[in-house]
């Protein structure tokens, strides 16, 4: 059986290119690598052709892209043959809809509150305008809804084999209610002119069997649809019939009176700004929300996921956007107990991995939310990120971006401007939906109906722009923790300080709500339901809002180092000292098996490309000196007008990822290009400044593609390229070594090491889609088995630009912590002294379980170490020492054979090539080590 808490995990992106059957073929290389957890993208039954997995629409059926049931069925055969466990990561918050493929909404467009599926997505009917019995807004039209009806891109169609109608506009299919079927049948009948034909009276009787308008009913639906499906000759009929919907038709307003009876309202996509009225997954208009915390739609949602955990073919779970949900609390607690009640035999008393993709603000503890052993890891991504900095280039890179854009950015005042875009745009229908609740909730009461829906949407908004982090948990059962209360108490303050006007009331009364003190014991006279309602809403909104404006506008409109812009990070953070990283670790002993990830299907760049990004700051009076260099040689291949472009923020954020992405062979190719453009389309239209998603600017996009063109032209720039190359190649061999001791770091800190897909080998991937492309596993596999399980680091470390030098440290490492899980797992971390004055290079610990330990010395900030990145590492110089005492070296875990250290040893002796120094140890006291809650 696999290990309950693994000992590192492999991240694969399933695809219709990567099924089961060839991720099964995969399972003798993840064997020999070292992971324990193949940990797998969704897999569950998603929208055709979809590359990511997470528009599922049908959470009871493994995808049969990647090979359905029996393909399943091998690579679970071959996982248990390997004694490697599985991890999916499933999807609670939404799926996908639209389209023609998801049963449930389909239903729910049919029958609108009468389907049994209406309570399962989170549908507020009664606000559809003009509406008298509410319904759904569905906004997939790629032009106005009159401009569609009159080209005919609104098509009534019949399918003769379920007896069904249904409106289709291109591939979508939009089921009309069967109460209408009367009406379409008469119309048909007589557009074809069959009322006296053995068929039309057929069709004709089936119109008017129901005089009632409900029917037929959803109980007599089915039966009536098999009888139409039935009738000789009618398709035929009907087909010809439907002329009378088509443009040209003698009554063209026939197709629009007959959508106008439907339960939704079919509209342009960007009607969806202000109108829509479900909860998605931030603003994608075909990904919905459903409602987990309803137990049929739970117990129906995991149905299949669960008979996975039954068969003991489903070792963990990664549970993505916990923060969508209503309760996050609530649900993890019931998912917890669903799964010890099915898993089989003794297995019901093992704790069952579980981990959420929640991304944590600095300083944020991890909410306690039961079953969970922690975070997907962004927050120690971070962490790793700014030890590895080198704080003291930050004043000069500050300096150079505030020349190149001629001001000062306050990073606070570009969230806070995000925030207000995001509430004014993309979110602007959830916010008004809440604005107006909160309204219902004022005018309820005679202390507070004078608070006018504007400012009431005012200061909702002042709190949403001022709140720090992504959510509070206050659940359904009313209670607000402390740490909530003083959340939502400091927001309002914060808010108030921005407030104008004299009605400062208002601020408190949201207060009040938020908190729920308005409907505390003795307080009378307020709608106990709405102000729940309203709390938990805004708790689900304030999340996507923080997403959307921070990680997708902030990110892409600072630049200062961009290495610093990764999810679940801050930027103008400053970089950790040894100390304070220790601390940090040392903290995570509370959730010590919590993921430790690097590099995932959503990090805004692949981990070593993050790296030499990073290793700019240890060459920052070189680099300045480039970048001025390159601005003034370039200016003539700047478009002028209608304006600069690049912009000059755009043309440093473009050298810095040329940085990250420069080929190790040091010349750009076709495909560079290709890639580089695509990357700076997308983070120009995330900016939303020149251009955006929603409002494309061509010009300003064609420029700045055509200025990497003709910046990565050999012809046009030579002079450019070579001066590139050189620094590039200089932040490439820092970053190589900044990405060893950052594997080091990730694979002896407390957690769950993940590897995402290829990562194994150097890492220069760019922000999706670039991060999805395929991985040579068939080459990697043949580099691991060549290496050995000696590897010669001299030898790999003079061509450590092929990659094998990371892929070996990856294996060393990953076979230490298999074959020492309980020190990893559940063992403490204690910092090491060092001493000297090169002593802020060294990071050393001991990962210490009951008797052995592990011994980790990492190096850091390697510029004086090697010429400024212009040789690889040599120690020699190093002047520091790792102070030992209390352990008994066993064994070099990466050099077998080497002397073993004690007492107190140089540094210098303890790396060679390698920044990163691992040894077996014995320690005597077992320290006071936190065991997981």
């Amino acid at each position: 059986m696999p290990s309950v808490v693994p000992t590192a995990t492999y991240r694969l992106q399933l695809s219709s290119k990567l099924g089961f059957d060839d991720a099964a073929a995969l399972v003798p290389y993840l064997k020999s690598l070292g992971v324990s957890h193949l940990y797998a993208s969704p897999f569950l039954k998603a929208r055709a052709g979809s590359t990511h997995g997470y528009d599922i629409v049908d959470h009871d059926a493994l995808n049969p892209e990647f090979g359905g049931d029996e393909a399943f069925g091998r690579l679970s055969d071959a996982l248990a043959k390997a004694d490697i466990g599985l991890i999916l990561d499933f999807v609670p918050n939404h799926m996908g809809v639209g389209y023609a493929d998801n049963t449930w909404w389909l239903d729910v467009l049919e029958w609108g509150q009468k389907s049994p599926h209406a309570a399962s997505f989170d549908i507020e009917w009664e606000t559809l305008p003009y509406r008298p019995n509410g319904g759904l807004l569905i906004p997939v039209l790629g032009k106005s809804y009159g401009e569609a009806l009159d080209d005919g891109d609104l098509v009534l169609k019949y399918d003769a084999a379920e007896g069904s109608f249904s409106v289709w506009y291109f591939e979508h299919r939009l089921p009309i209610r069967p109460n209408r079927y009367g009406d379409i049948l008469k119309t048909v009948v007589a557009e074809a002119g069959a009322a006296d034909t053995e068929a039309g009276r057929t069709l004709l009787a089936l119109a008017n069997r129901f005089p009632d308008p409900n029917e037929p009913s959803r109980e007599h639906a089915p039966a009536f649809k098999a009888e139409l499906a039935a009738v000789p000759g009618g398709a035929e009929v009907i087909e010809r019939g439907l002329a009378a919907y088509r443009p040209g038709a003698s009554d063209a307003t026939r197709l629009h009176r007959l959508l106008e009876r439907q339960h939704y309202r079919v509209a342009h996509w960007r009607v969806a700004f202000t109108e829509i009225n479900y909860r998605r997954f931030f603003d994608i208009n075909d990904l919905a929300g459903i409602k987990v915390e309803n137990l049929a739609t739970f117990d129906a949602a995991h149905r299949r996921v669960l008979q996975l955990v039954r068969d003991g073919r489903l070792h963990g779970l990664r549970l993505d956007h916990v923060d969508g949900l209503l309760d996050p609390v609530q649900y993890a607690r019931r998912l917890s107990r669903v799964v010890r009640a099915v898993r089989p035999g003794p297995a019901r008393n093992q704790p069952f991995y579980i981990v959420a993709e929640k991304i944590l603000a600095e300083g944020e503890p991890m909410p306690a939310m039961p079953g969970i052993a922690g975070t997907t890891g962004y927050d120690v991504l971070n962490d790793i990120v700014r030890v590895l900095l080198d704080d003291a280039g930050m004043p000069r890179l500050d300096a150079l971006y505030r020349d190149i854009l001629g001001e000062r950015q306050d990073f606070e005042a570009i969230v806070e401007d995000a925030k207000l875009r995001v509430l004014d745009t993309m979110l602007a229908s959830e916010f008004t939906v809440l604005c107006r609740l909160l309204a219902r909730i004022a005018a309820g009461h005679w202390k507070s109906r004078d608070f006018t829906f504007e400012r009431l949407r005012a200061a909702l908004r002042t709190y949403i722009v001022h709140f720090p982090v992504y959510r509070t948990y206050i659940g359904a059962n009313g209670q607000v923790s402390a740490e909530d209360r003083a959340r939502i108490v400091d927001t309002i303050t914060r808010a108030r300080s921005r407030w104008y006007g004299p009605d400062v009331g208002v601020l408190d009364f949201l207060q009040e709500v938020l908190t729920l003190d308005l409907i505390a014991p003795g307080r009378q006279g307020y709608s106990i339901p709405r102000v729940r309602r309203f709390s938990a809403k805004v708790q689900q909104l304030t999340g996507p809002v923080m997403a959307k404006a921070l990680e997708d506008t902030a990110f892409y409109r600072y630049h200062r180092l961009i290495a610093l812009n990764e999810v679940g990070g801050e930027p103008v953070l400053p970089a950790l000292s040894p100390g304070e990283f220790d601390y940090r670790m040392k903290a995570r002993l509370a959730h010590p098996h919590a993921m430790v990830a690097t590099a995932t299907h959503d990090t805004k760049r692949g981990e070593d490309a993050r790296m030499r990004i990073l290793a700019i700051a240890e060459i920052a009076a070189d680099w300045e000196t480039a970048v001025r260099r390159w601005r003034q040689r370039h200016e003539t291949l700047i478009t002028r007008k209608p304006r600069r472009s690049p912009s000059d923020a755009h043309e440093y954020m473009l050298y810095q990822a040329l940085v990250g992405v420069w080929p190790n062979s040091g010349s750009a190719d076709a495909g560079l290009v290709e890639r580089l453009q695509t990357y700076a389309v997308k983070a120009l239209r995330e900016g939303k400044q020149e251009t955006s998603w929603h409002n494309p600017n061509d010009a300003y996009e064609g420029a700045v593609t055509a200025f990497v063109a003709r910046l990565l032209d050999p012809d046009a720039s030579s002079e450019f390229l070579a001066d590139f190359s050189e620094i590039a190649g200089r932040t490439a061999l820092l970053g190589a070594l900044n990405s060893l001791s950052q594997l080091g770091l990730k694979t002896t800190i407390p957690g769950v090491p993940d590897i995402y897909q290829g990562t194994e080998l150097w890492d220069l991937s760019l922000v999706d889609p670039d991060n999805r492309r395929a991985v040579d596993f068939e080459a990697r596999h043949a580099m691991l088995d060549a290496i050995g399980e000696t590897p010669d680091w001299d030898a790999l470390a003079a061509s450590w630009t092929d990659g094998r030098i990371k892929l070996a440290l990856t294996h060393r490492l990953l076979e230490l912590r298999r074959a020492l899980p309980a020190v990893f797992a559940d063992g403490g971390y204690e910092p090491l002294p060092v001493e000297g004055p090169h002593a802020g290079h060294v990071l050393a610990f001991a990962r210490t379980g009951r008797r052995d330990a592990v011994i980790v010395a990492m190096l850091r900030h390697f510029a004086p170490l090697t010429e400024d990145g212009r040789r690889w590492l040599d120690p020699a110089g190093l002047d520091a020492a790792v102070v030992l005492d209390g352990y008994t070296v066993k064994a070099d875990a990466l050099r077998p054979g080497a002397k073993a250290p004690s007492g107190t040893v140089p540094a210098k002796t303890l790396f060679g090539p390698l920044p990163v120094a691992v040894f077996r140890a014995t320690h005597g006291a077992r320290p006071a080590a936190k065991k997981p809650r």
